[in-house]
């Protein structure tokens, strides 16, 4: 174990969920944006959040109900440790409700700074399960895609998120993310509540198919078989009304040579492919252009696959 740290700042990064044809399990991070928590050693003991910054949004400061706070007492009661004084400092810098995994970029770095604070007792890996736990404050589910990229970076597949299985794949030299924000509000209840809990044969069958060669195109780095993978059957086609003008966007993004364009998480955030920064730009111009002219604001971003994740600053 290293020495004792008195304060630490560590950063978490946006990610995007589902991928298209990995509903629930499969994510990556990306650079930027992301947030960040100040974790002191205090000489009271326990951990408490005393402050929350970036947010008109009332989140709790009770560790046990917030997303960077649950993980973190889970971790600091199985090293044993419950009685430390920790108190953490949240700096938001994602809009909630975002499709960028803001509530776990929190969960992810909630973990991370308690851990380098303790002088690292556990491994990065080892912390993922907490992170796991502490971003089910948000809504009560139990799934790693948005969370455990966001503390481990890279592309993740997600074998079983009840036992946090998972895998993180290779990522192909070169390629590019571009990522658009709307500045419109998708409750994630509502971008569920328009699931079916049914899916046709022929549609889990196809389903099926593009993950697994898009999982093989990253072992490969076939970026053809990549485009013609990313394309999801079942969650893309009931989310697309949420999102308007969703189509129009996809068939810029892929007349500027996008690998595909489709939804990140629940929306309304949407995300491509590009095999280099100059497609991603000239799409970017052009999908925020077409939003700017139908009144609707925007936040676009353009990275590598953030392969670092989560990281004491």
């Amino acid at each position: 174990m290293a020495k004792r740290q008195q304060v630490v700042k560590v950063f978490a990064p946006a990610t995007v969920a589902n991928v298209a044809v990995g509903y629930d399990i499969l994510g990556f991070a990306i650079e930027r944006p992301g947030d960040e928590i100040i974790a002191r050693a205090s000489p009271t003991p326990g951990l408490r959040i005393t402050k929350i910054h970036g947010t008109t949004k009332k989140l709790p400061l009770d560790p046990a109900k917030n997303t960077a706070g649950l993980g973190a007492l889970k971790l600091l009661e199985d090293l044993d440790m419950l009685d430390e004084g920790i108190e953490l400092e949240i700096y938001k810098k994602m809009p909630f409700g975002s499709g960028m995994g803001s509530s776990a970029a929190s969960a992810a770095a909630g973990v991370l700074a308690v851990n380098e604070l303790l002088g690292k007792p556990l491994q990065k890996r080892e912390l993922a399960k907490y992170a796991v736990l502490g971003e089910s404050a948000a809504d009560g589910a139990i799934h790693g895609d948005n969370v455990i990229p966001s503390l481990l970076g890279g592309i993740i597949l997600i074998r079983d998120n009840t036992t946090c299985d998972f895998i993180k794949l290779p990522t192909p030299r070169g390629m590019s993310v571009f990522l658009i924000y709307p500045e419109i509000e998708i409750l994630t209840k509502d971008a569920r509540a328009v699931l079916s809990d049914q899916v046709d044969l022929s549609q889990l069958i196809g389903q099926t198919g593009n993950m697994a060669a898009f999982v093989a195109s990253l072992y490969t780095s076939d970026f053809e078989l990549m485009k013609r993978s990313l394309k999801d059957h079942v969650i893309e086609p009931q989310r697309a009304q949420l999102i308007p003008h969703f189509y129009g966007l996809q068939d810029i993004a892929l007349k500027h040579g996008a690998m595909n364009y489709t939804i990140s998480g629940a929306g309304p955030s949407m995300f491509g492919f590009a095999q280099n920064t100059l497609i991603a730009e000239n799409a970017v111009k052009e999908i925020t252009e077409f939003l700017n002219l139908t009144s609707i604001r925007s936040q676009a971003y353009i990275s590598p696959i953030n392969n670092q994740g989560a990281y004491k600053m």
